[in-house]
Parts: structure tokens; sequence; C-alpha cells
């Protein structure tokens, strides 16, 4: 089967910044359906521009907030916490993931490990992406 065919069913998801009383988990099943088909996922980070202060809104007043964009490490936070409400087994603190940072810019990072590892990492300034691997990940893949 052509890699491309395989492409076509697998599903990027989008990793957002959560709120203190908001915590979605949307990016979980496509995290897990791609996994269980032996595909990686493309996480596509928050980026929050020209975000509205509603504290200045109910002042008659148009702020916005300062920009913020999501890090490799906010993300795979993100993702644990999920793992440990859902316990489904998608993934684990073990599970081999890509953070990537500022991607064809000369200062670009590219890390690879364990997520429990990644945690650790500087990737300096955004943007970032991260993927995480499908459990059978070849060896051309790992080097």
């Amino acid at each position: 089967m052509p890699a491309s065919w395989e492409l076509q069913d697998a599903a990027a998801c989008n990793c957002i910044i959560l709120g203190i009383y908001w915590r979605p988990t949307s990016f979980y099943p496509k995290i897990k359906y791609n996994r269980a088909g032996g595909m990686h996922t493309l996480c596509l980070l928050d980026i929050k521009v020209k975000e509205p202060d509603f504290n200045a809104m109910m002042r008659g007043q148009t702020k916005f907030l300062p920009p913020r964009y999501m890090s490799v490490n906010t993300c795979v936070e993100q993702l644990l916490e999920a793992e440990e409400t859902l316990k489904e087994g998608a993934y684990s603190r073990r599970s081999l993931c890509v953070g990537m940072a500022r991607l064809g810019r000369p200062d670009q990072c590219i890390i690879a490990g364990a997520m429990e590892d990644l945690l650790k990492e500087d990737f300096g300034e955004p943007l970032h992406s991260l993927v995480v691997c499908g459990p059978d990940t070849h060896d051309l893949e790992l080097e």
C-alpha cells in the first residue's frame, strides 16, 4: 500500500491552551485512533493572538491581551493529564514524540524523545509543533 493511502486516514489534532475550568480532550481520540493504526499524529499547538480583554470590554474599552503561544512542554503536560484522566492507553509517559520549534528557520529546534523527557527540554521561542509517533516507529525514522 502506498504511504499516501495511509496518510489519508491519519488525523492531525489541535491542542489548545486550557482554561482553569475548561479542559477539553478532543485531541485524545485522534491520537488513540492513529496510534492503533500504527500512524503518527501531528499536533498543531494553539496560538492566541488578538484575544479580547473581557475586563476592558466591560468598561467599554477595546483592548487585546498579549499574544500567547503553546509550547511543546505545555502540550505534553496536557496530553499526559488527558491520559491520566481517561485511562484508555492511547499513549504513556514513555511514548516517543518529536518536538519541533521554528521549523525552516536557521535556529530551528527538533528534539525526539519520550514524553516525560520532552517535558524537561527547552525548545525556545515559538512557534512549536509536536508529533506523537506511532507505536511501531521504523528504524529509518529513529535515525
